[in-house]
């Protein structure tokens, strides 16, 4: 074992080692694009840079072997600008969206896309397990929901706007799924136990996702029966049974309510009091609420915009408490969110709300881009259920509204290296971008790969994979310097350089050029 310095310290590893493998093994976060365990180095993306401690020099770890008396600064200001520039520079030729459109104008930030794909082939239970992460009320909402992300729906762009209310309406009311794999409730929380004022959409919202998280929650509301203003909707719109069942699922999740009193000044301070946090979604604003000793206004109570917190430590305010709101939608959303906060308050955490990331955004698909986008869909028109929007779809009429979605998200948005990095190092993807883009591309021949090359950062890590399997064809650099391009050889499909190892290439591609597509307009893969 050979010690050489890192960060001022003294460490040993393997002489003749790749420098990054070391510095990774010794516990040390080094980013990197180009990088793949078992194959020679490409040095391309230049993001695992590190300082030569003795001469000042940047240098790529991946392309250095670990020598005697080295000295390595990992990081520092001018490592983070270096790496910051490569990955703007990066991103300045990526043409894709992170989360699709429709994501980003729901207020719960529902993956709508992902919802689609179950559904289009007829998983209604994995759809709605998908819709139940950020949706309390899915039968409800695909009722009553303005609908902003049709609003937003590329597809508009070609035709009309996926349906997607209505095919989320149907996953709740025909999926059975009780999946809440995906909580991972604290123990930190064990014990806890917080109050929520208010049963309407943004009180029920906050309970079931408080709940899920490990929280105990009681539901106080003046009304002998929970919903709030959803149960004033027309019995056409919304059936009362629809409510009731939904509601029921959320008191079957463990959720307490006590309905039929009066939450007073005194009963608020005692709540205050007795739980370890609360949780105000009362609705509109009335005098009661005044004489609480919360800062209010003439619209509602007084919050920080981004973590819902009051004047009062551990009280939290949503929804129309805080002034009117027409969209049942955003109330839910209220209480989704102001459940990442409270559980931050309860750890003794920075109370910072629900965590975002990096999105990457393109803007509008190109008129030559539309026979691109219609690889995965089809060009029929908008399906409107055959006995109207009272009766909702069938399941024939689901499948094919849902091969109408362009899917314009990025099918490997939790493990896409190029998103972690850009939001660790803050990255701008406007900072050396031009008005002019590269198209969208979608190579889609074979059945599980989808290739876009207006993702791909050319690192080299498909074209490295295949030859070291043999493949016949395999993946190639074409053309040369800054307008070189990763494809198949003699333009041949995707399909003859990915023969064998679809599943081990895609898996290596540290974005979402090469990706499963989880669909295929004739066969359904899992």
């Amino acid at each position: 074992m050979l010690p050489f310095k890192v960060d001022n310290q003294e460490v040993k590893y393997t002489e003749g080692s790749s420098l990054l493998k070391a510095l990774q093994e010794l516990g040390y976060e080094i980013p990197h694009l180009c990088y793949y365990e078992g194959l020679d180095h490409y040095t391309s993306c230049m993001l695992c840079v590190v300082k030569d401690a003795k001469t000042g020099q940047l240098i790529p770890s991946c392309s250095l072997k670990v020598q005697p008396g080295m000295e390595i600064i990992t990081i520092d200001d001018e490592i983070v600008e270096a790496r910051k520039m490569g990955l703007d520079l990066l991103l300045s030729d990526h043409v894709g969206d992170c989360e699709a459109p429709c994501t980003k104008a729901c207020p719960a930030h529902m993956n709508i896309p992902e919802m689609i794909r179950f559904l289009q082939a007829g998983k209604i239970d994995e759809a709605l397990a998908i819709v139940k992460k950020d949706i309390a009320l899915p039968s409800v909402l695909g009722r009553i929901c303005s609908a902003p992300c049709e609003k937003i729906c590329r597809r508009k762009d070609i035709d009309e706007p996926v349906a997607i209310c209505l095919l989320k309406r149907y996953s709740g009311d025909l999926g059975t799924s009780n999946d809440i794999s995906w909580i991972d409730p604290d123990p930190a929380l064990e014990g806890k136990h917080i109050a929520v004022i208010g049963a309407g959409p943004a009180g029920l919202a906050a309970a079931y996702h408080s709940r899920l998280r490990g929280l105990q929650c009681t539901v106080f509301d003046r009304e002998a029966i929970a919903g709030g203003q959803m149960r004033a909707i027309d019995e056409e719109i919304l059936p009362k049974e629809v409510l009731d069942a939904e509601i029921e699922s959320i008191r079957n999740i463990g959720v307490e309510f006590k309905l039929g009193e009066e939450v007073t000044k005194d009963s608020f301070l005692q709540i205050a009091s007795d739980f370890d946090a609360v949780i105000i979604a009362t609705g509109a604003m009335d005098t009661q609420i005044e004489n609480w000793g919360l800062e209010t206004y003439k619209q509602g109570i007084i919050v920080s915009r981004t973590t819902y917190e009051t004047n009062i430590p551990g009280v939290f305010a949503i929804g129309a408490a805080l002034k009117p709101m027409k969209m049942a939608v955003k109330s839910l959303a209220h209480g989704k969110e102001a459940s990442f906060c409270i559980i931050q308050y309860l750890k003794g955490e920075e109370v910072t709300g629900e965590p975002g990331i990096f999105n990457s955004r393109f803007g509008r698909i190109l008129p030559e881009e539309v026979k691109e986008f219609l690889k995965e869909s089809t060009d029929q028109h908008r399906i409107e259920p055959i006995y109207g929007r009272a009766k909702g779809m069938s399941l024939e009429e689901v499948v094919a509204e849902s091969s109408r979605c362009l899917h314009c998200d990025c099918r490997k948005i939790e493990t896409c290296k190029l998103r972690v990095y850009a939001d660790t190092y803050q990255a701008d993807q406007k900072r050396f971008g031009s008005e002019d883009r590269q198209q969208v591309k979608k190579l889609y021949e074979h059945g599980k790969a989808l290739y876009e090359p207006a993702k791909c950062v050319k690192c080299g890590i498909c074209v490295r994979l295949t030859a070291q399997h043999s493949e016949e064809y395999g993946m190639t650099f074409i053309g040369r310097g800054f307008d070189i391009q990763i494809g198949i050889p003699f333009d041949d499909e995707l399909r003859e350089g990915l023969e064998n190892i679809a599943e081990e290439v895609i898996k290596a591609c540290p974005t979402g050029a090469l990706s499963l597509s989880n669909i295929s307009k004739n066969d359904p893969q899992d």
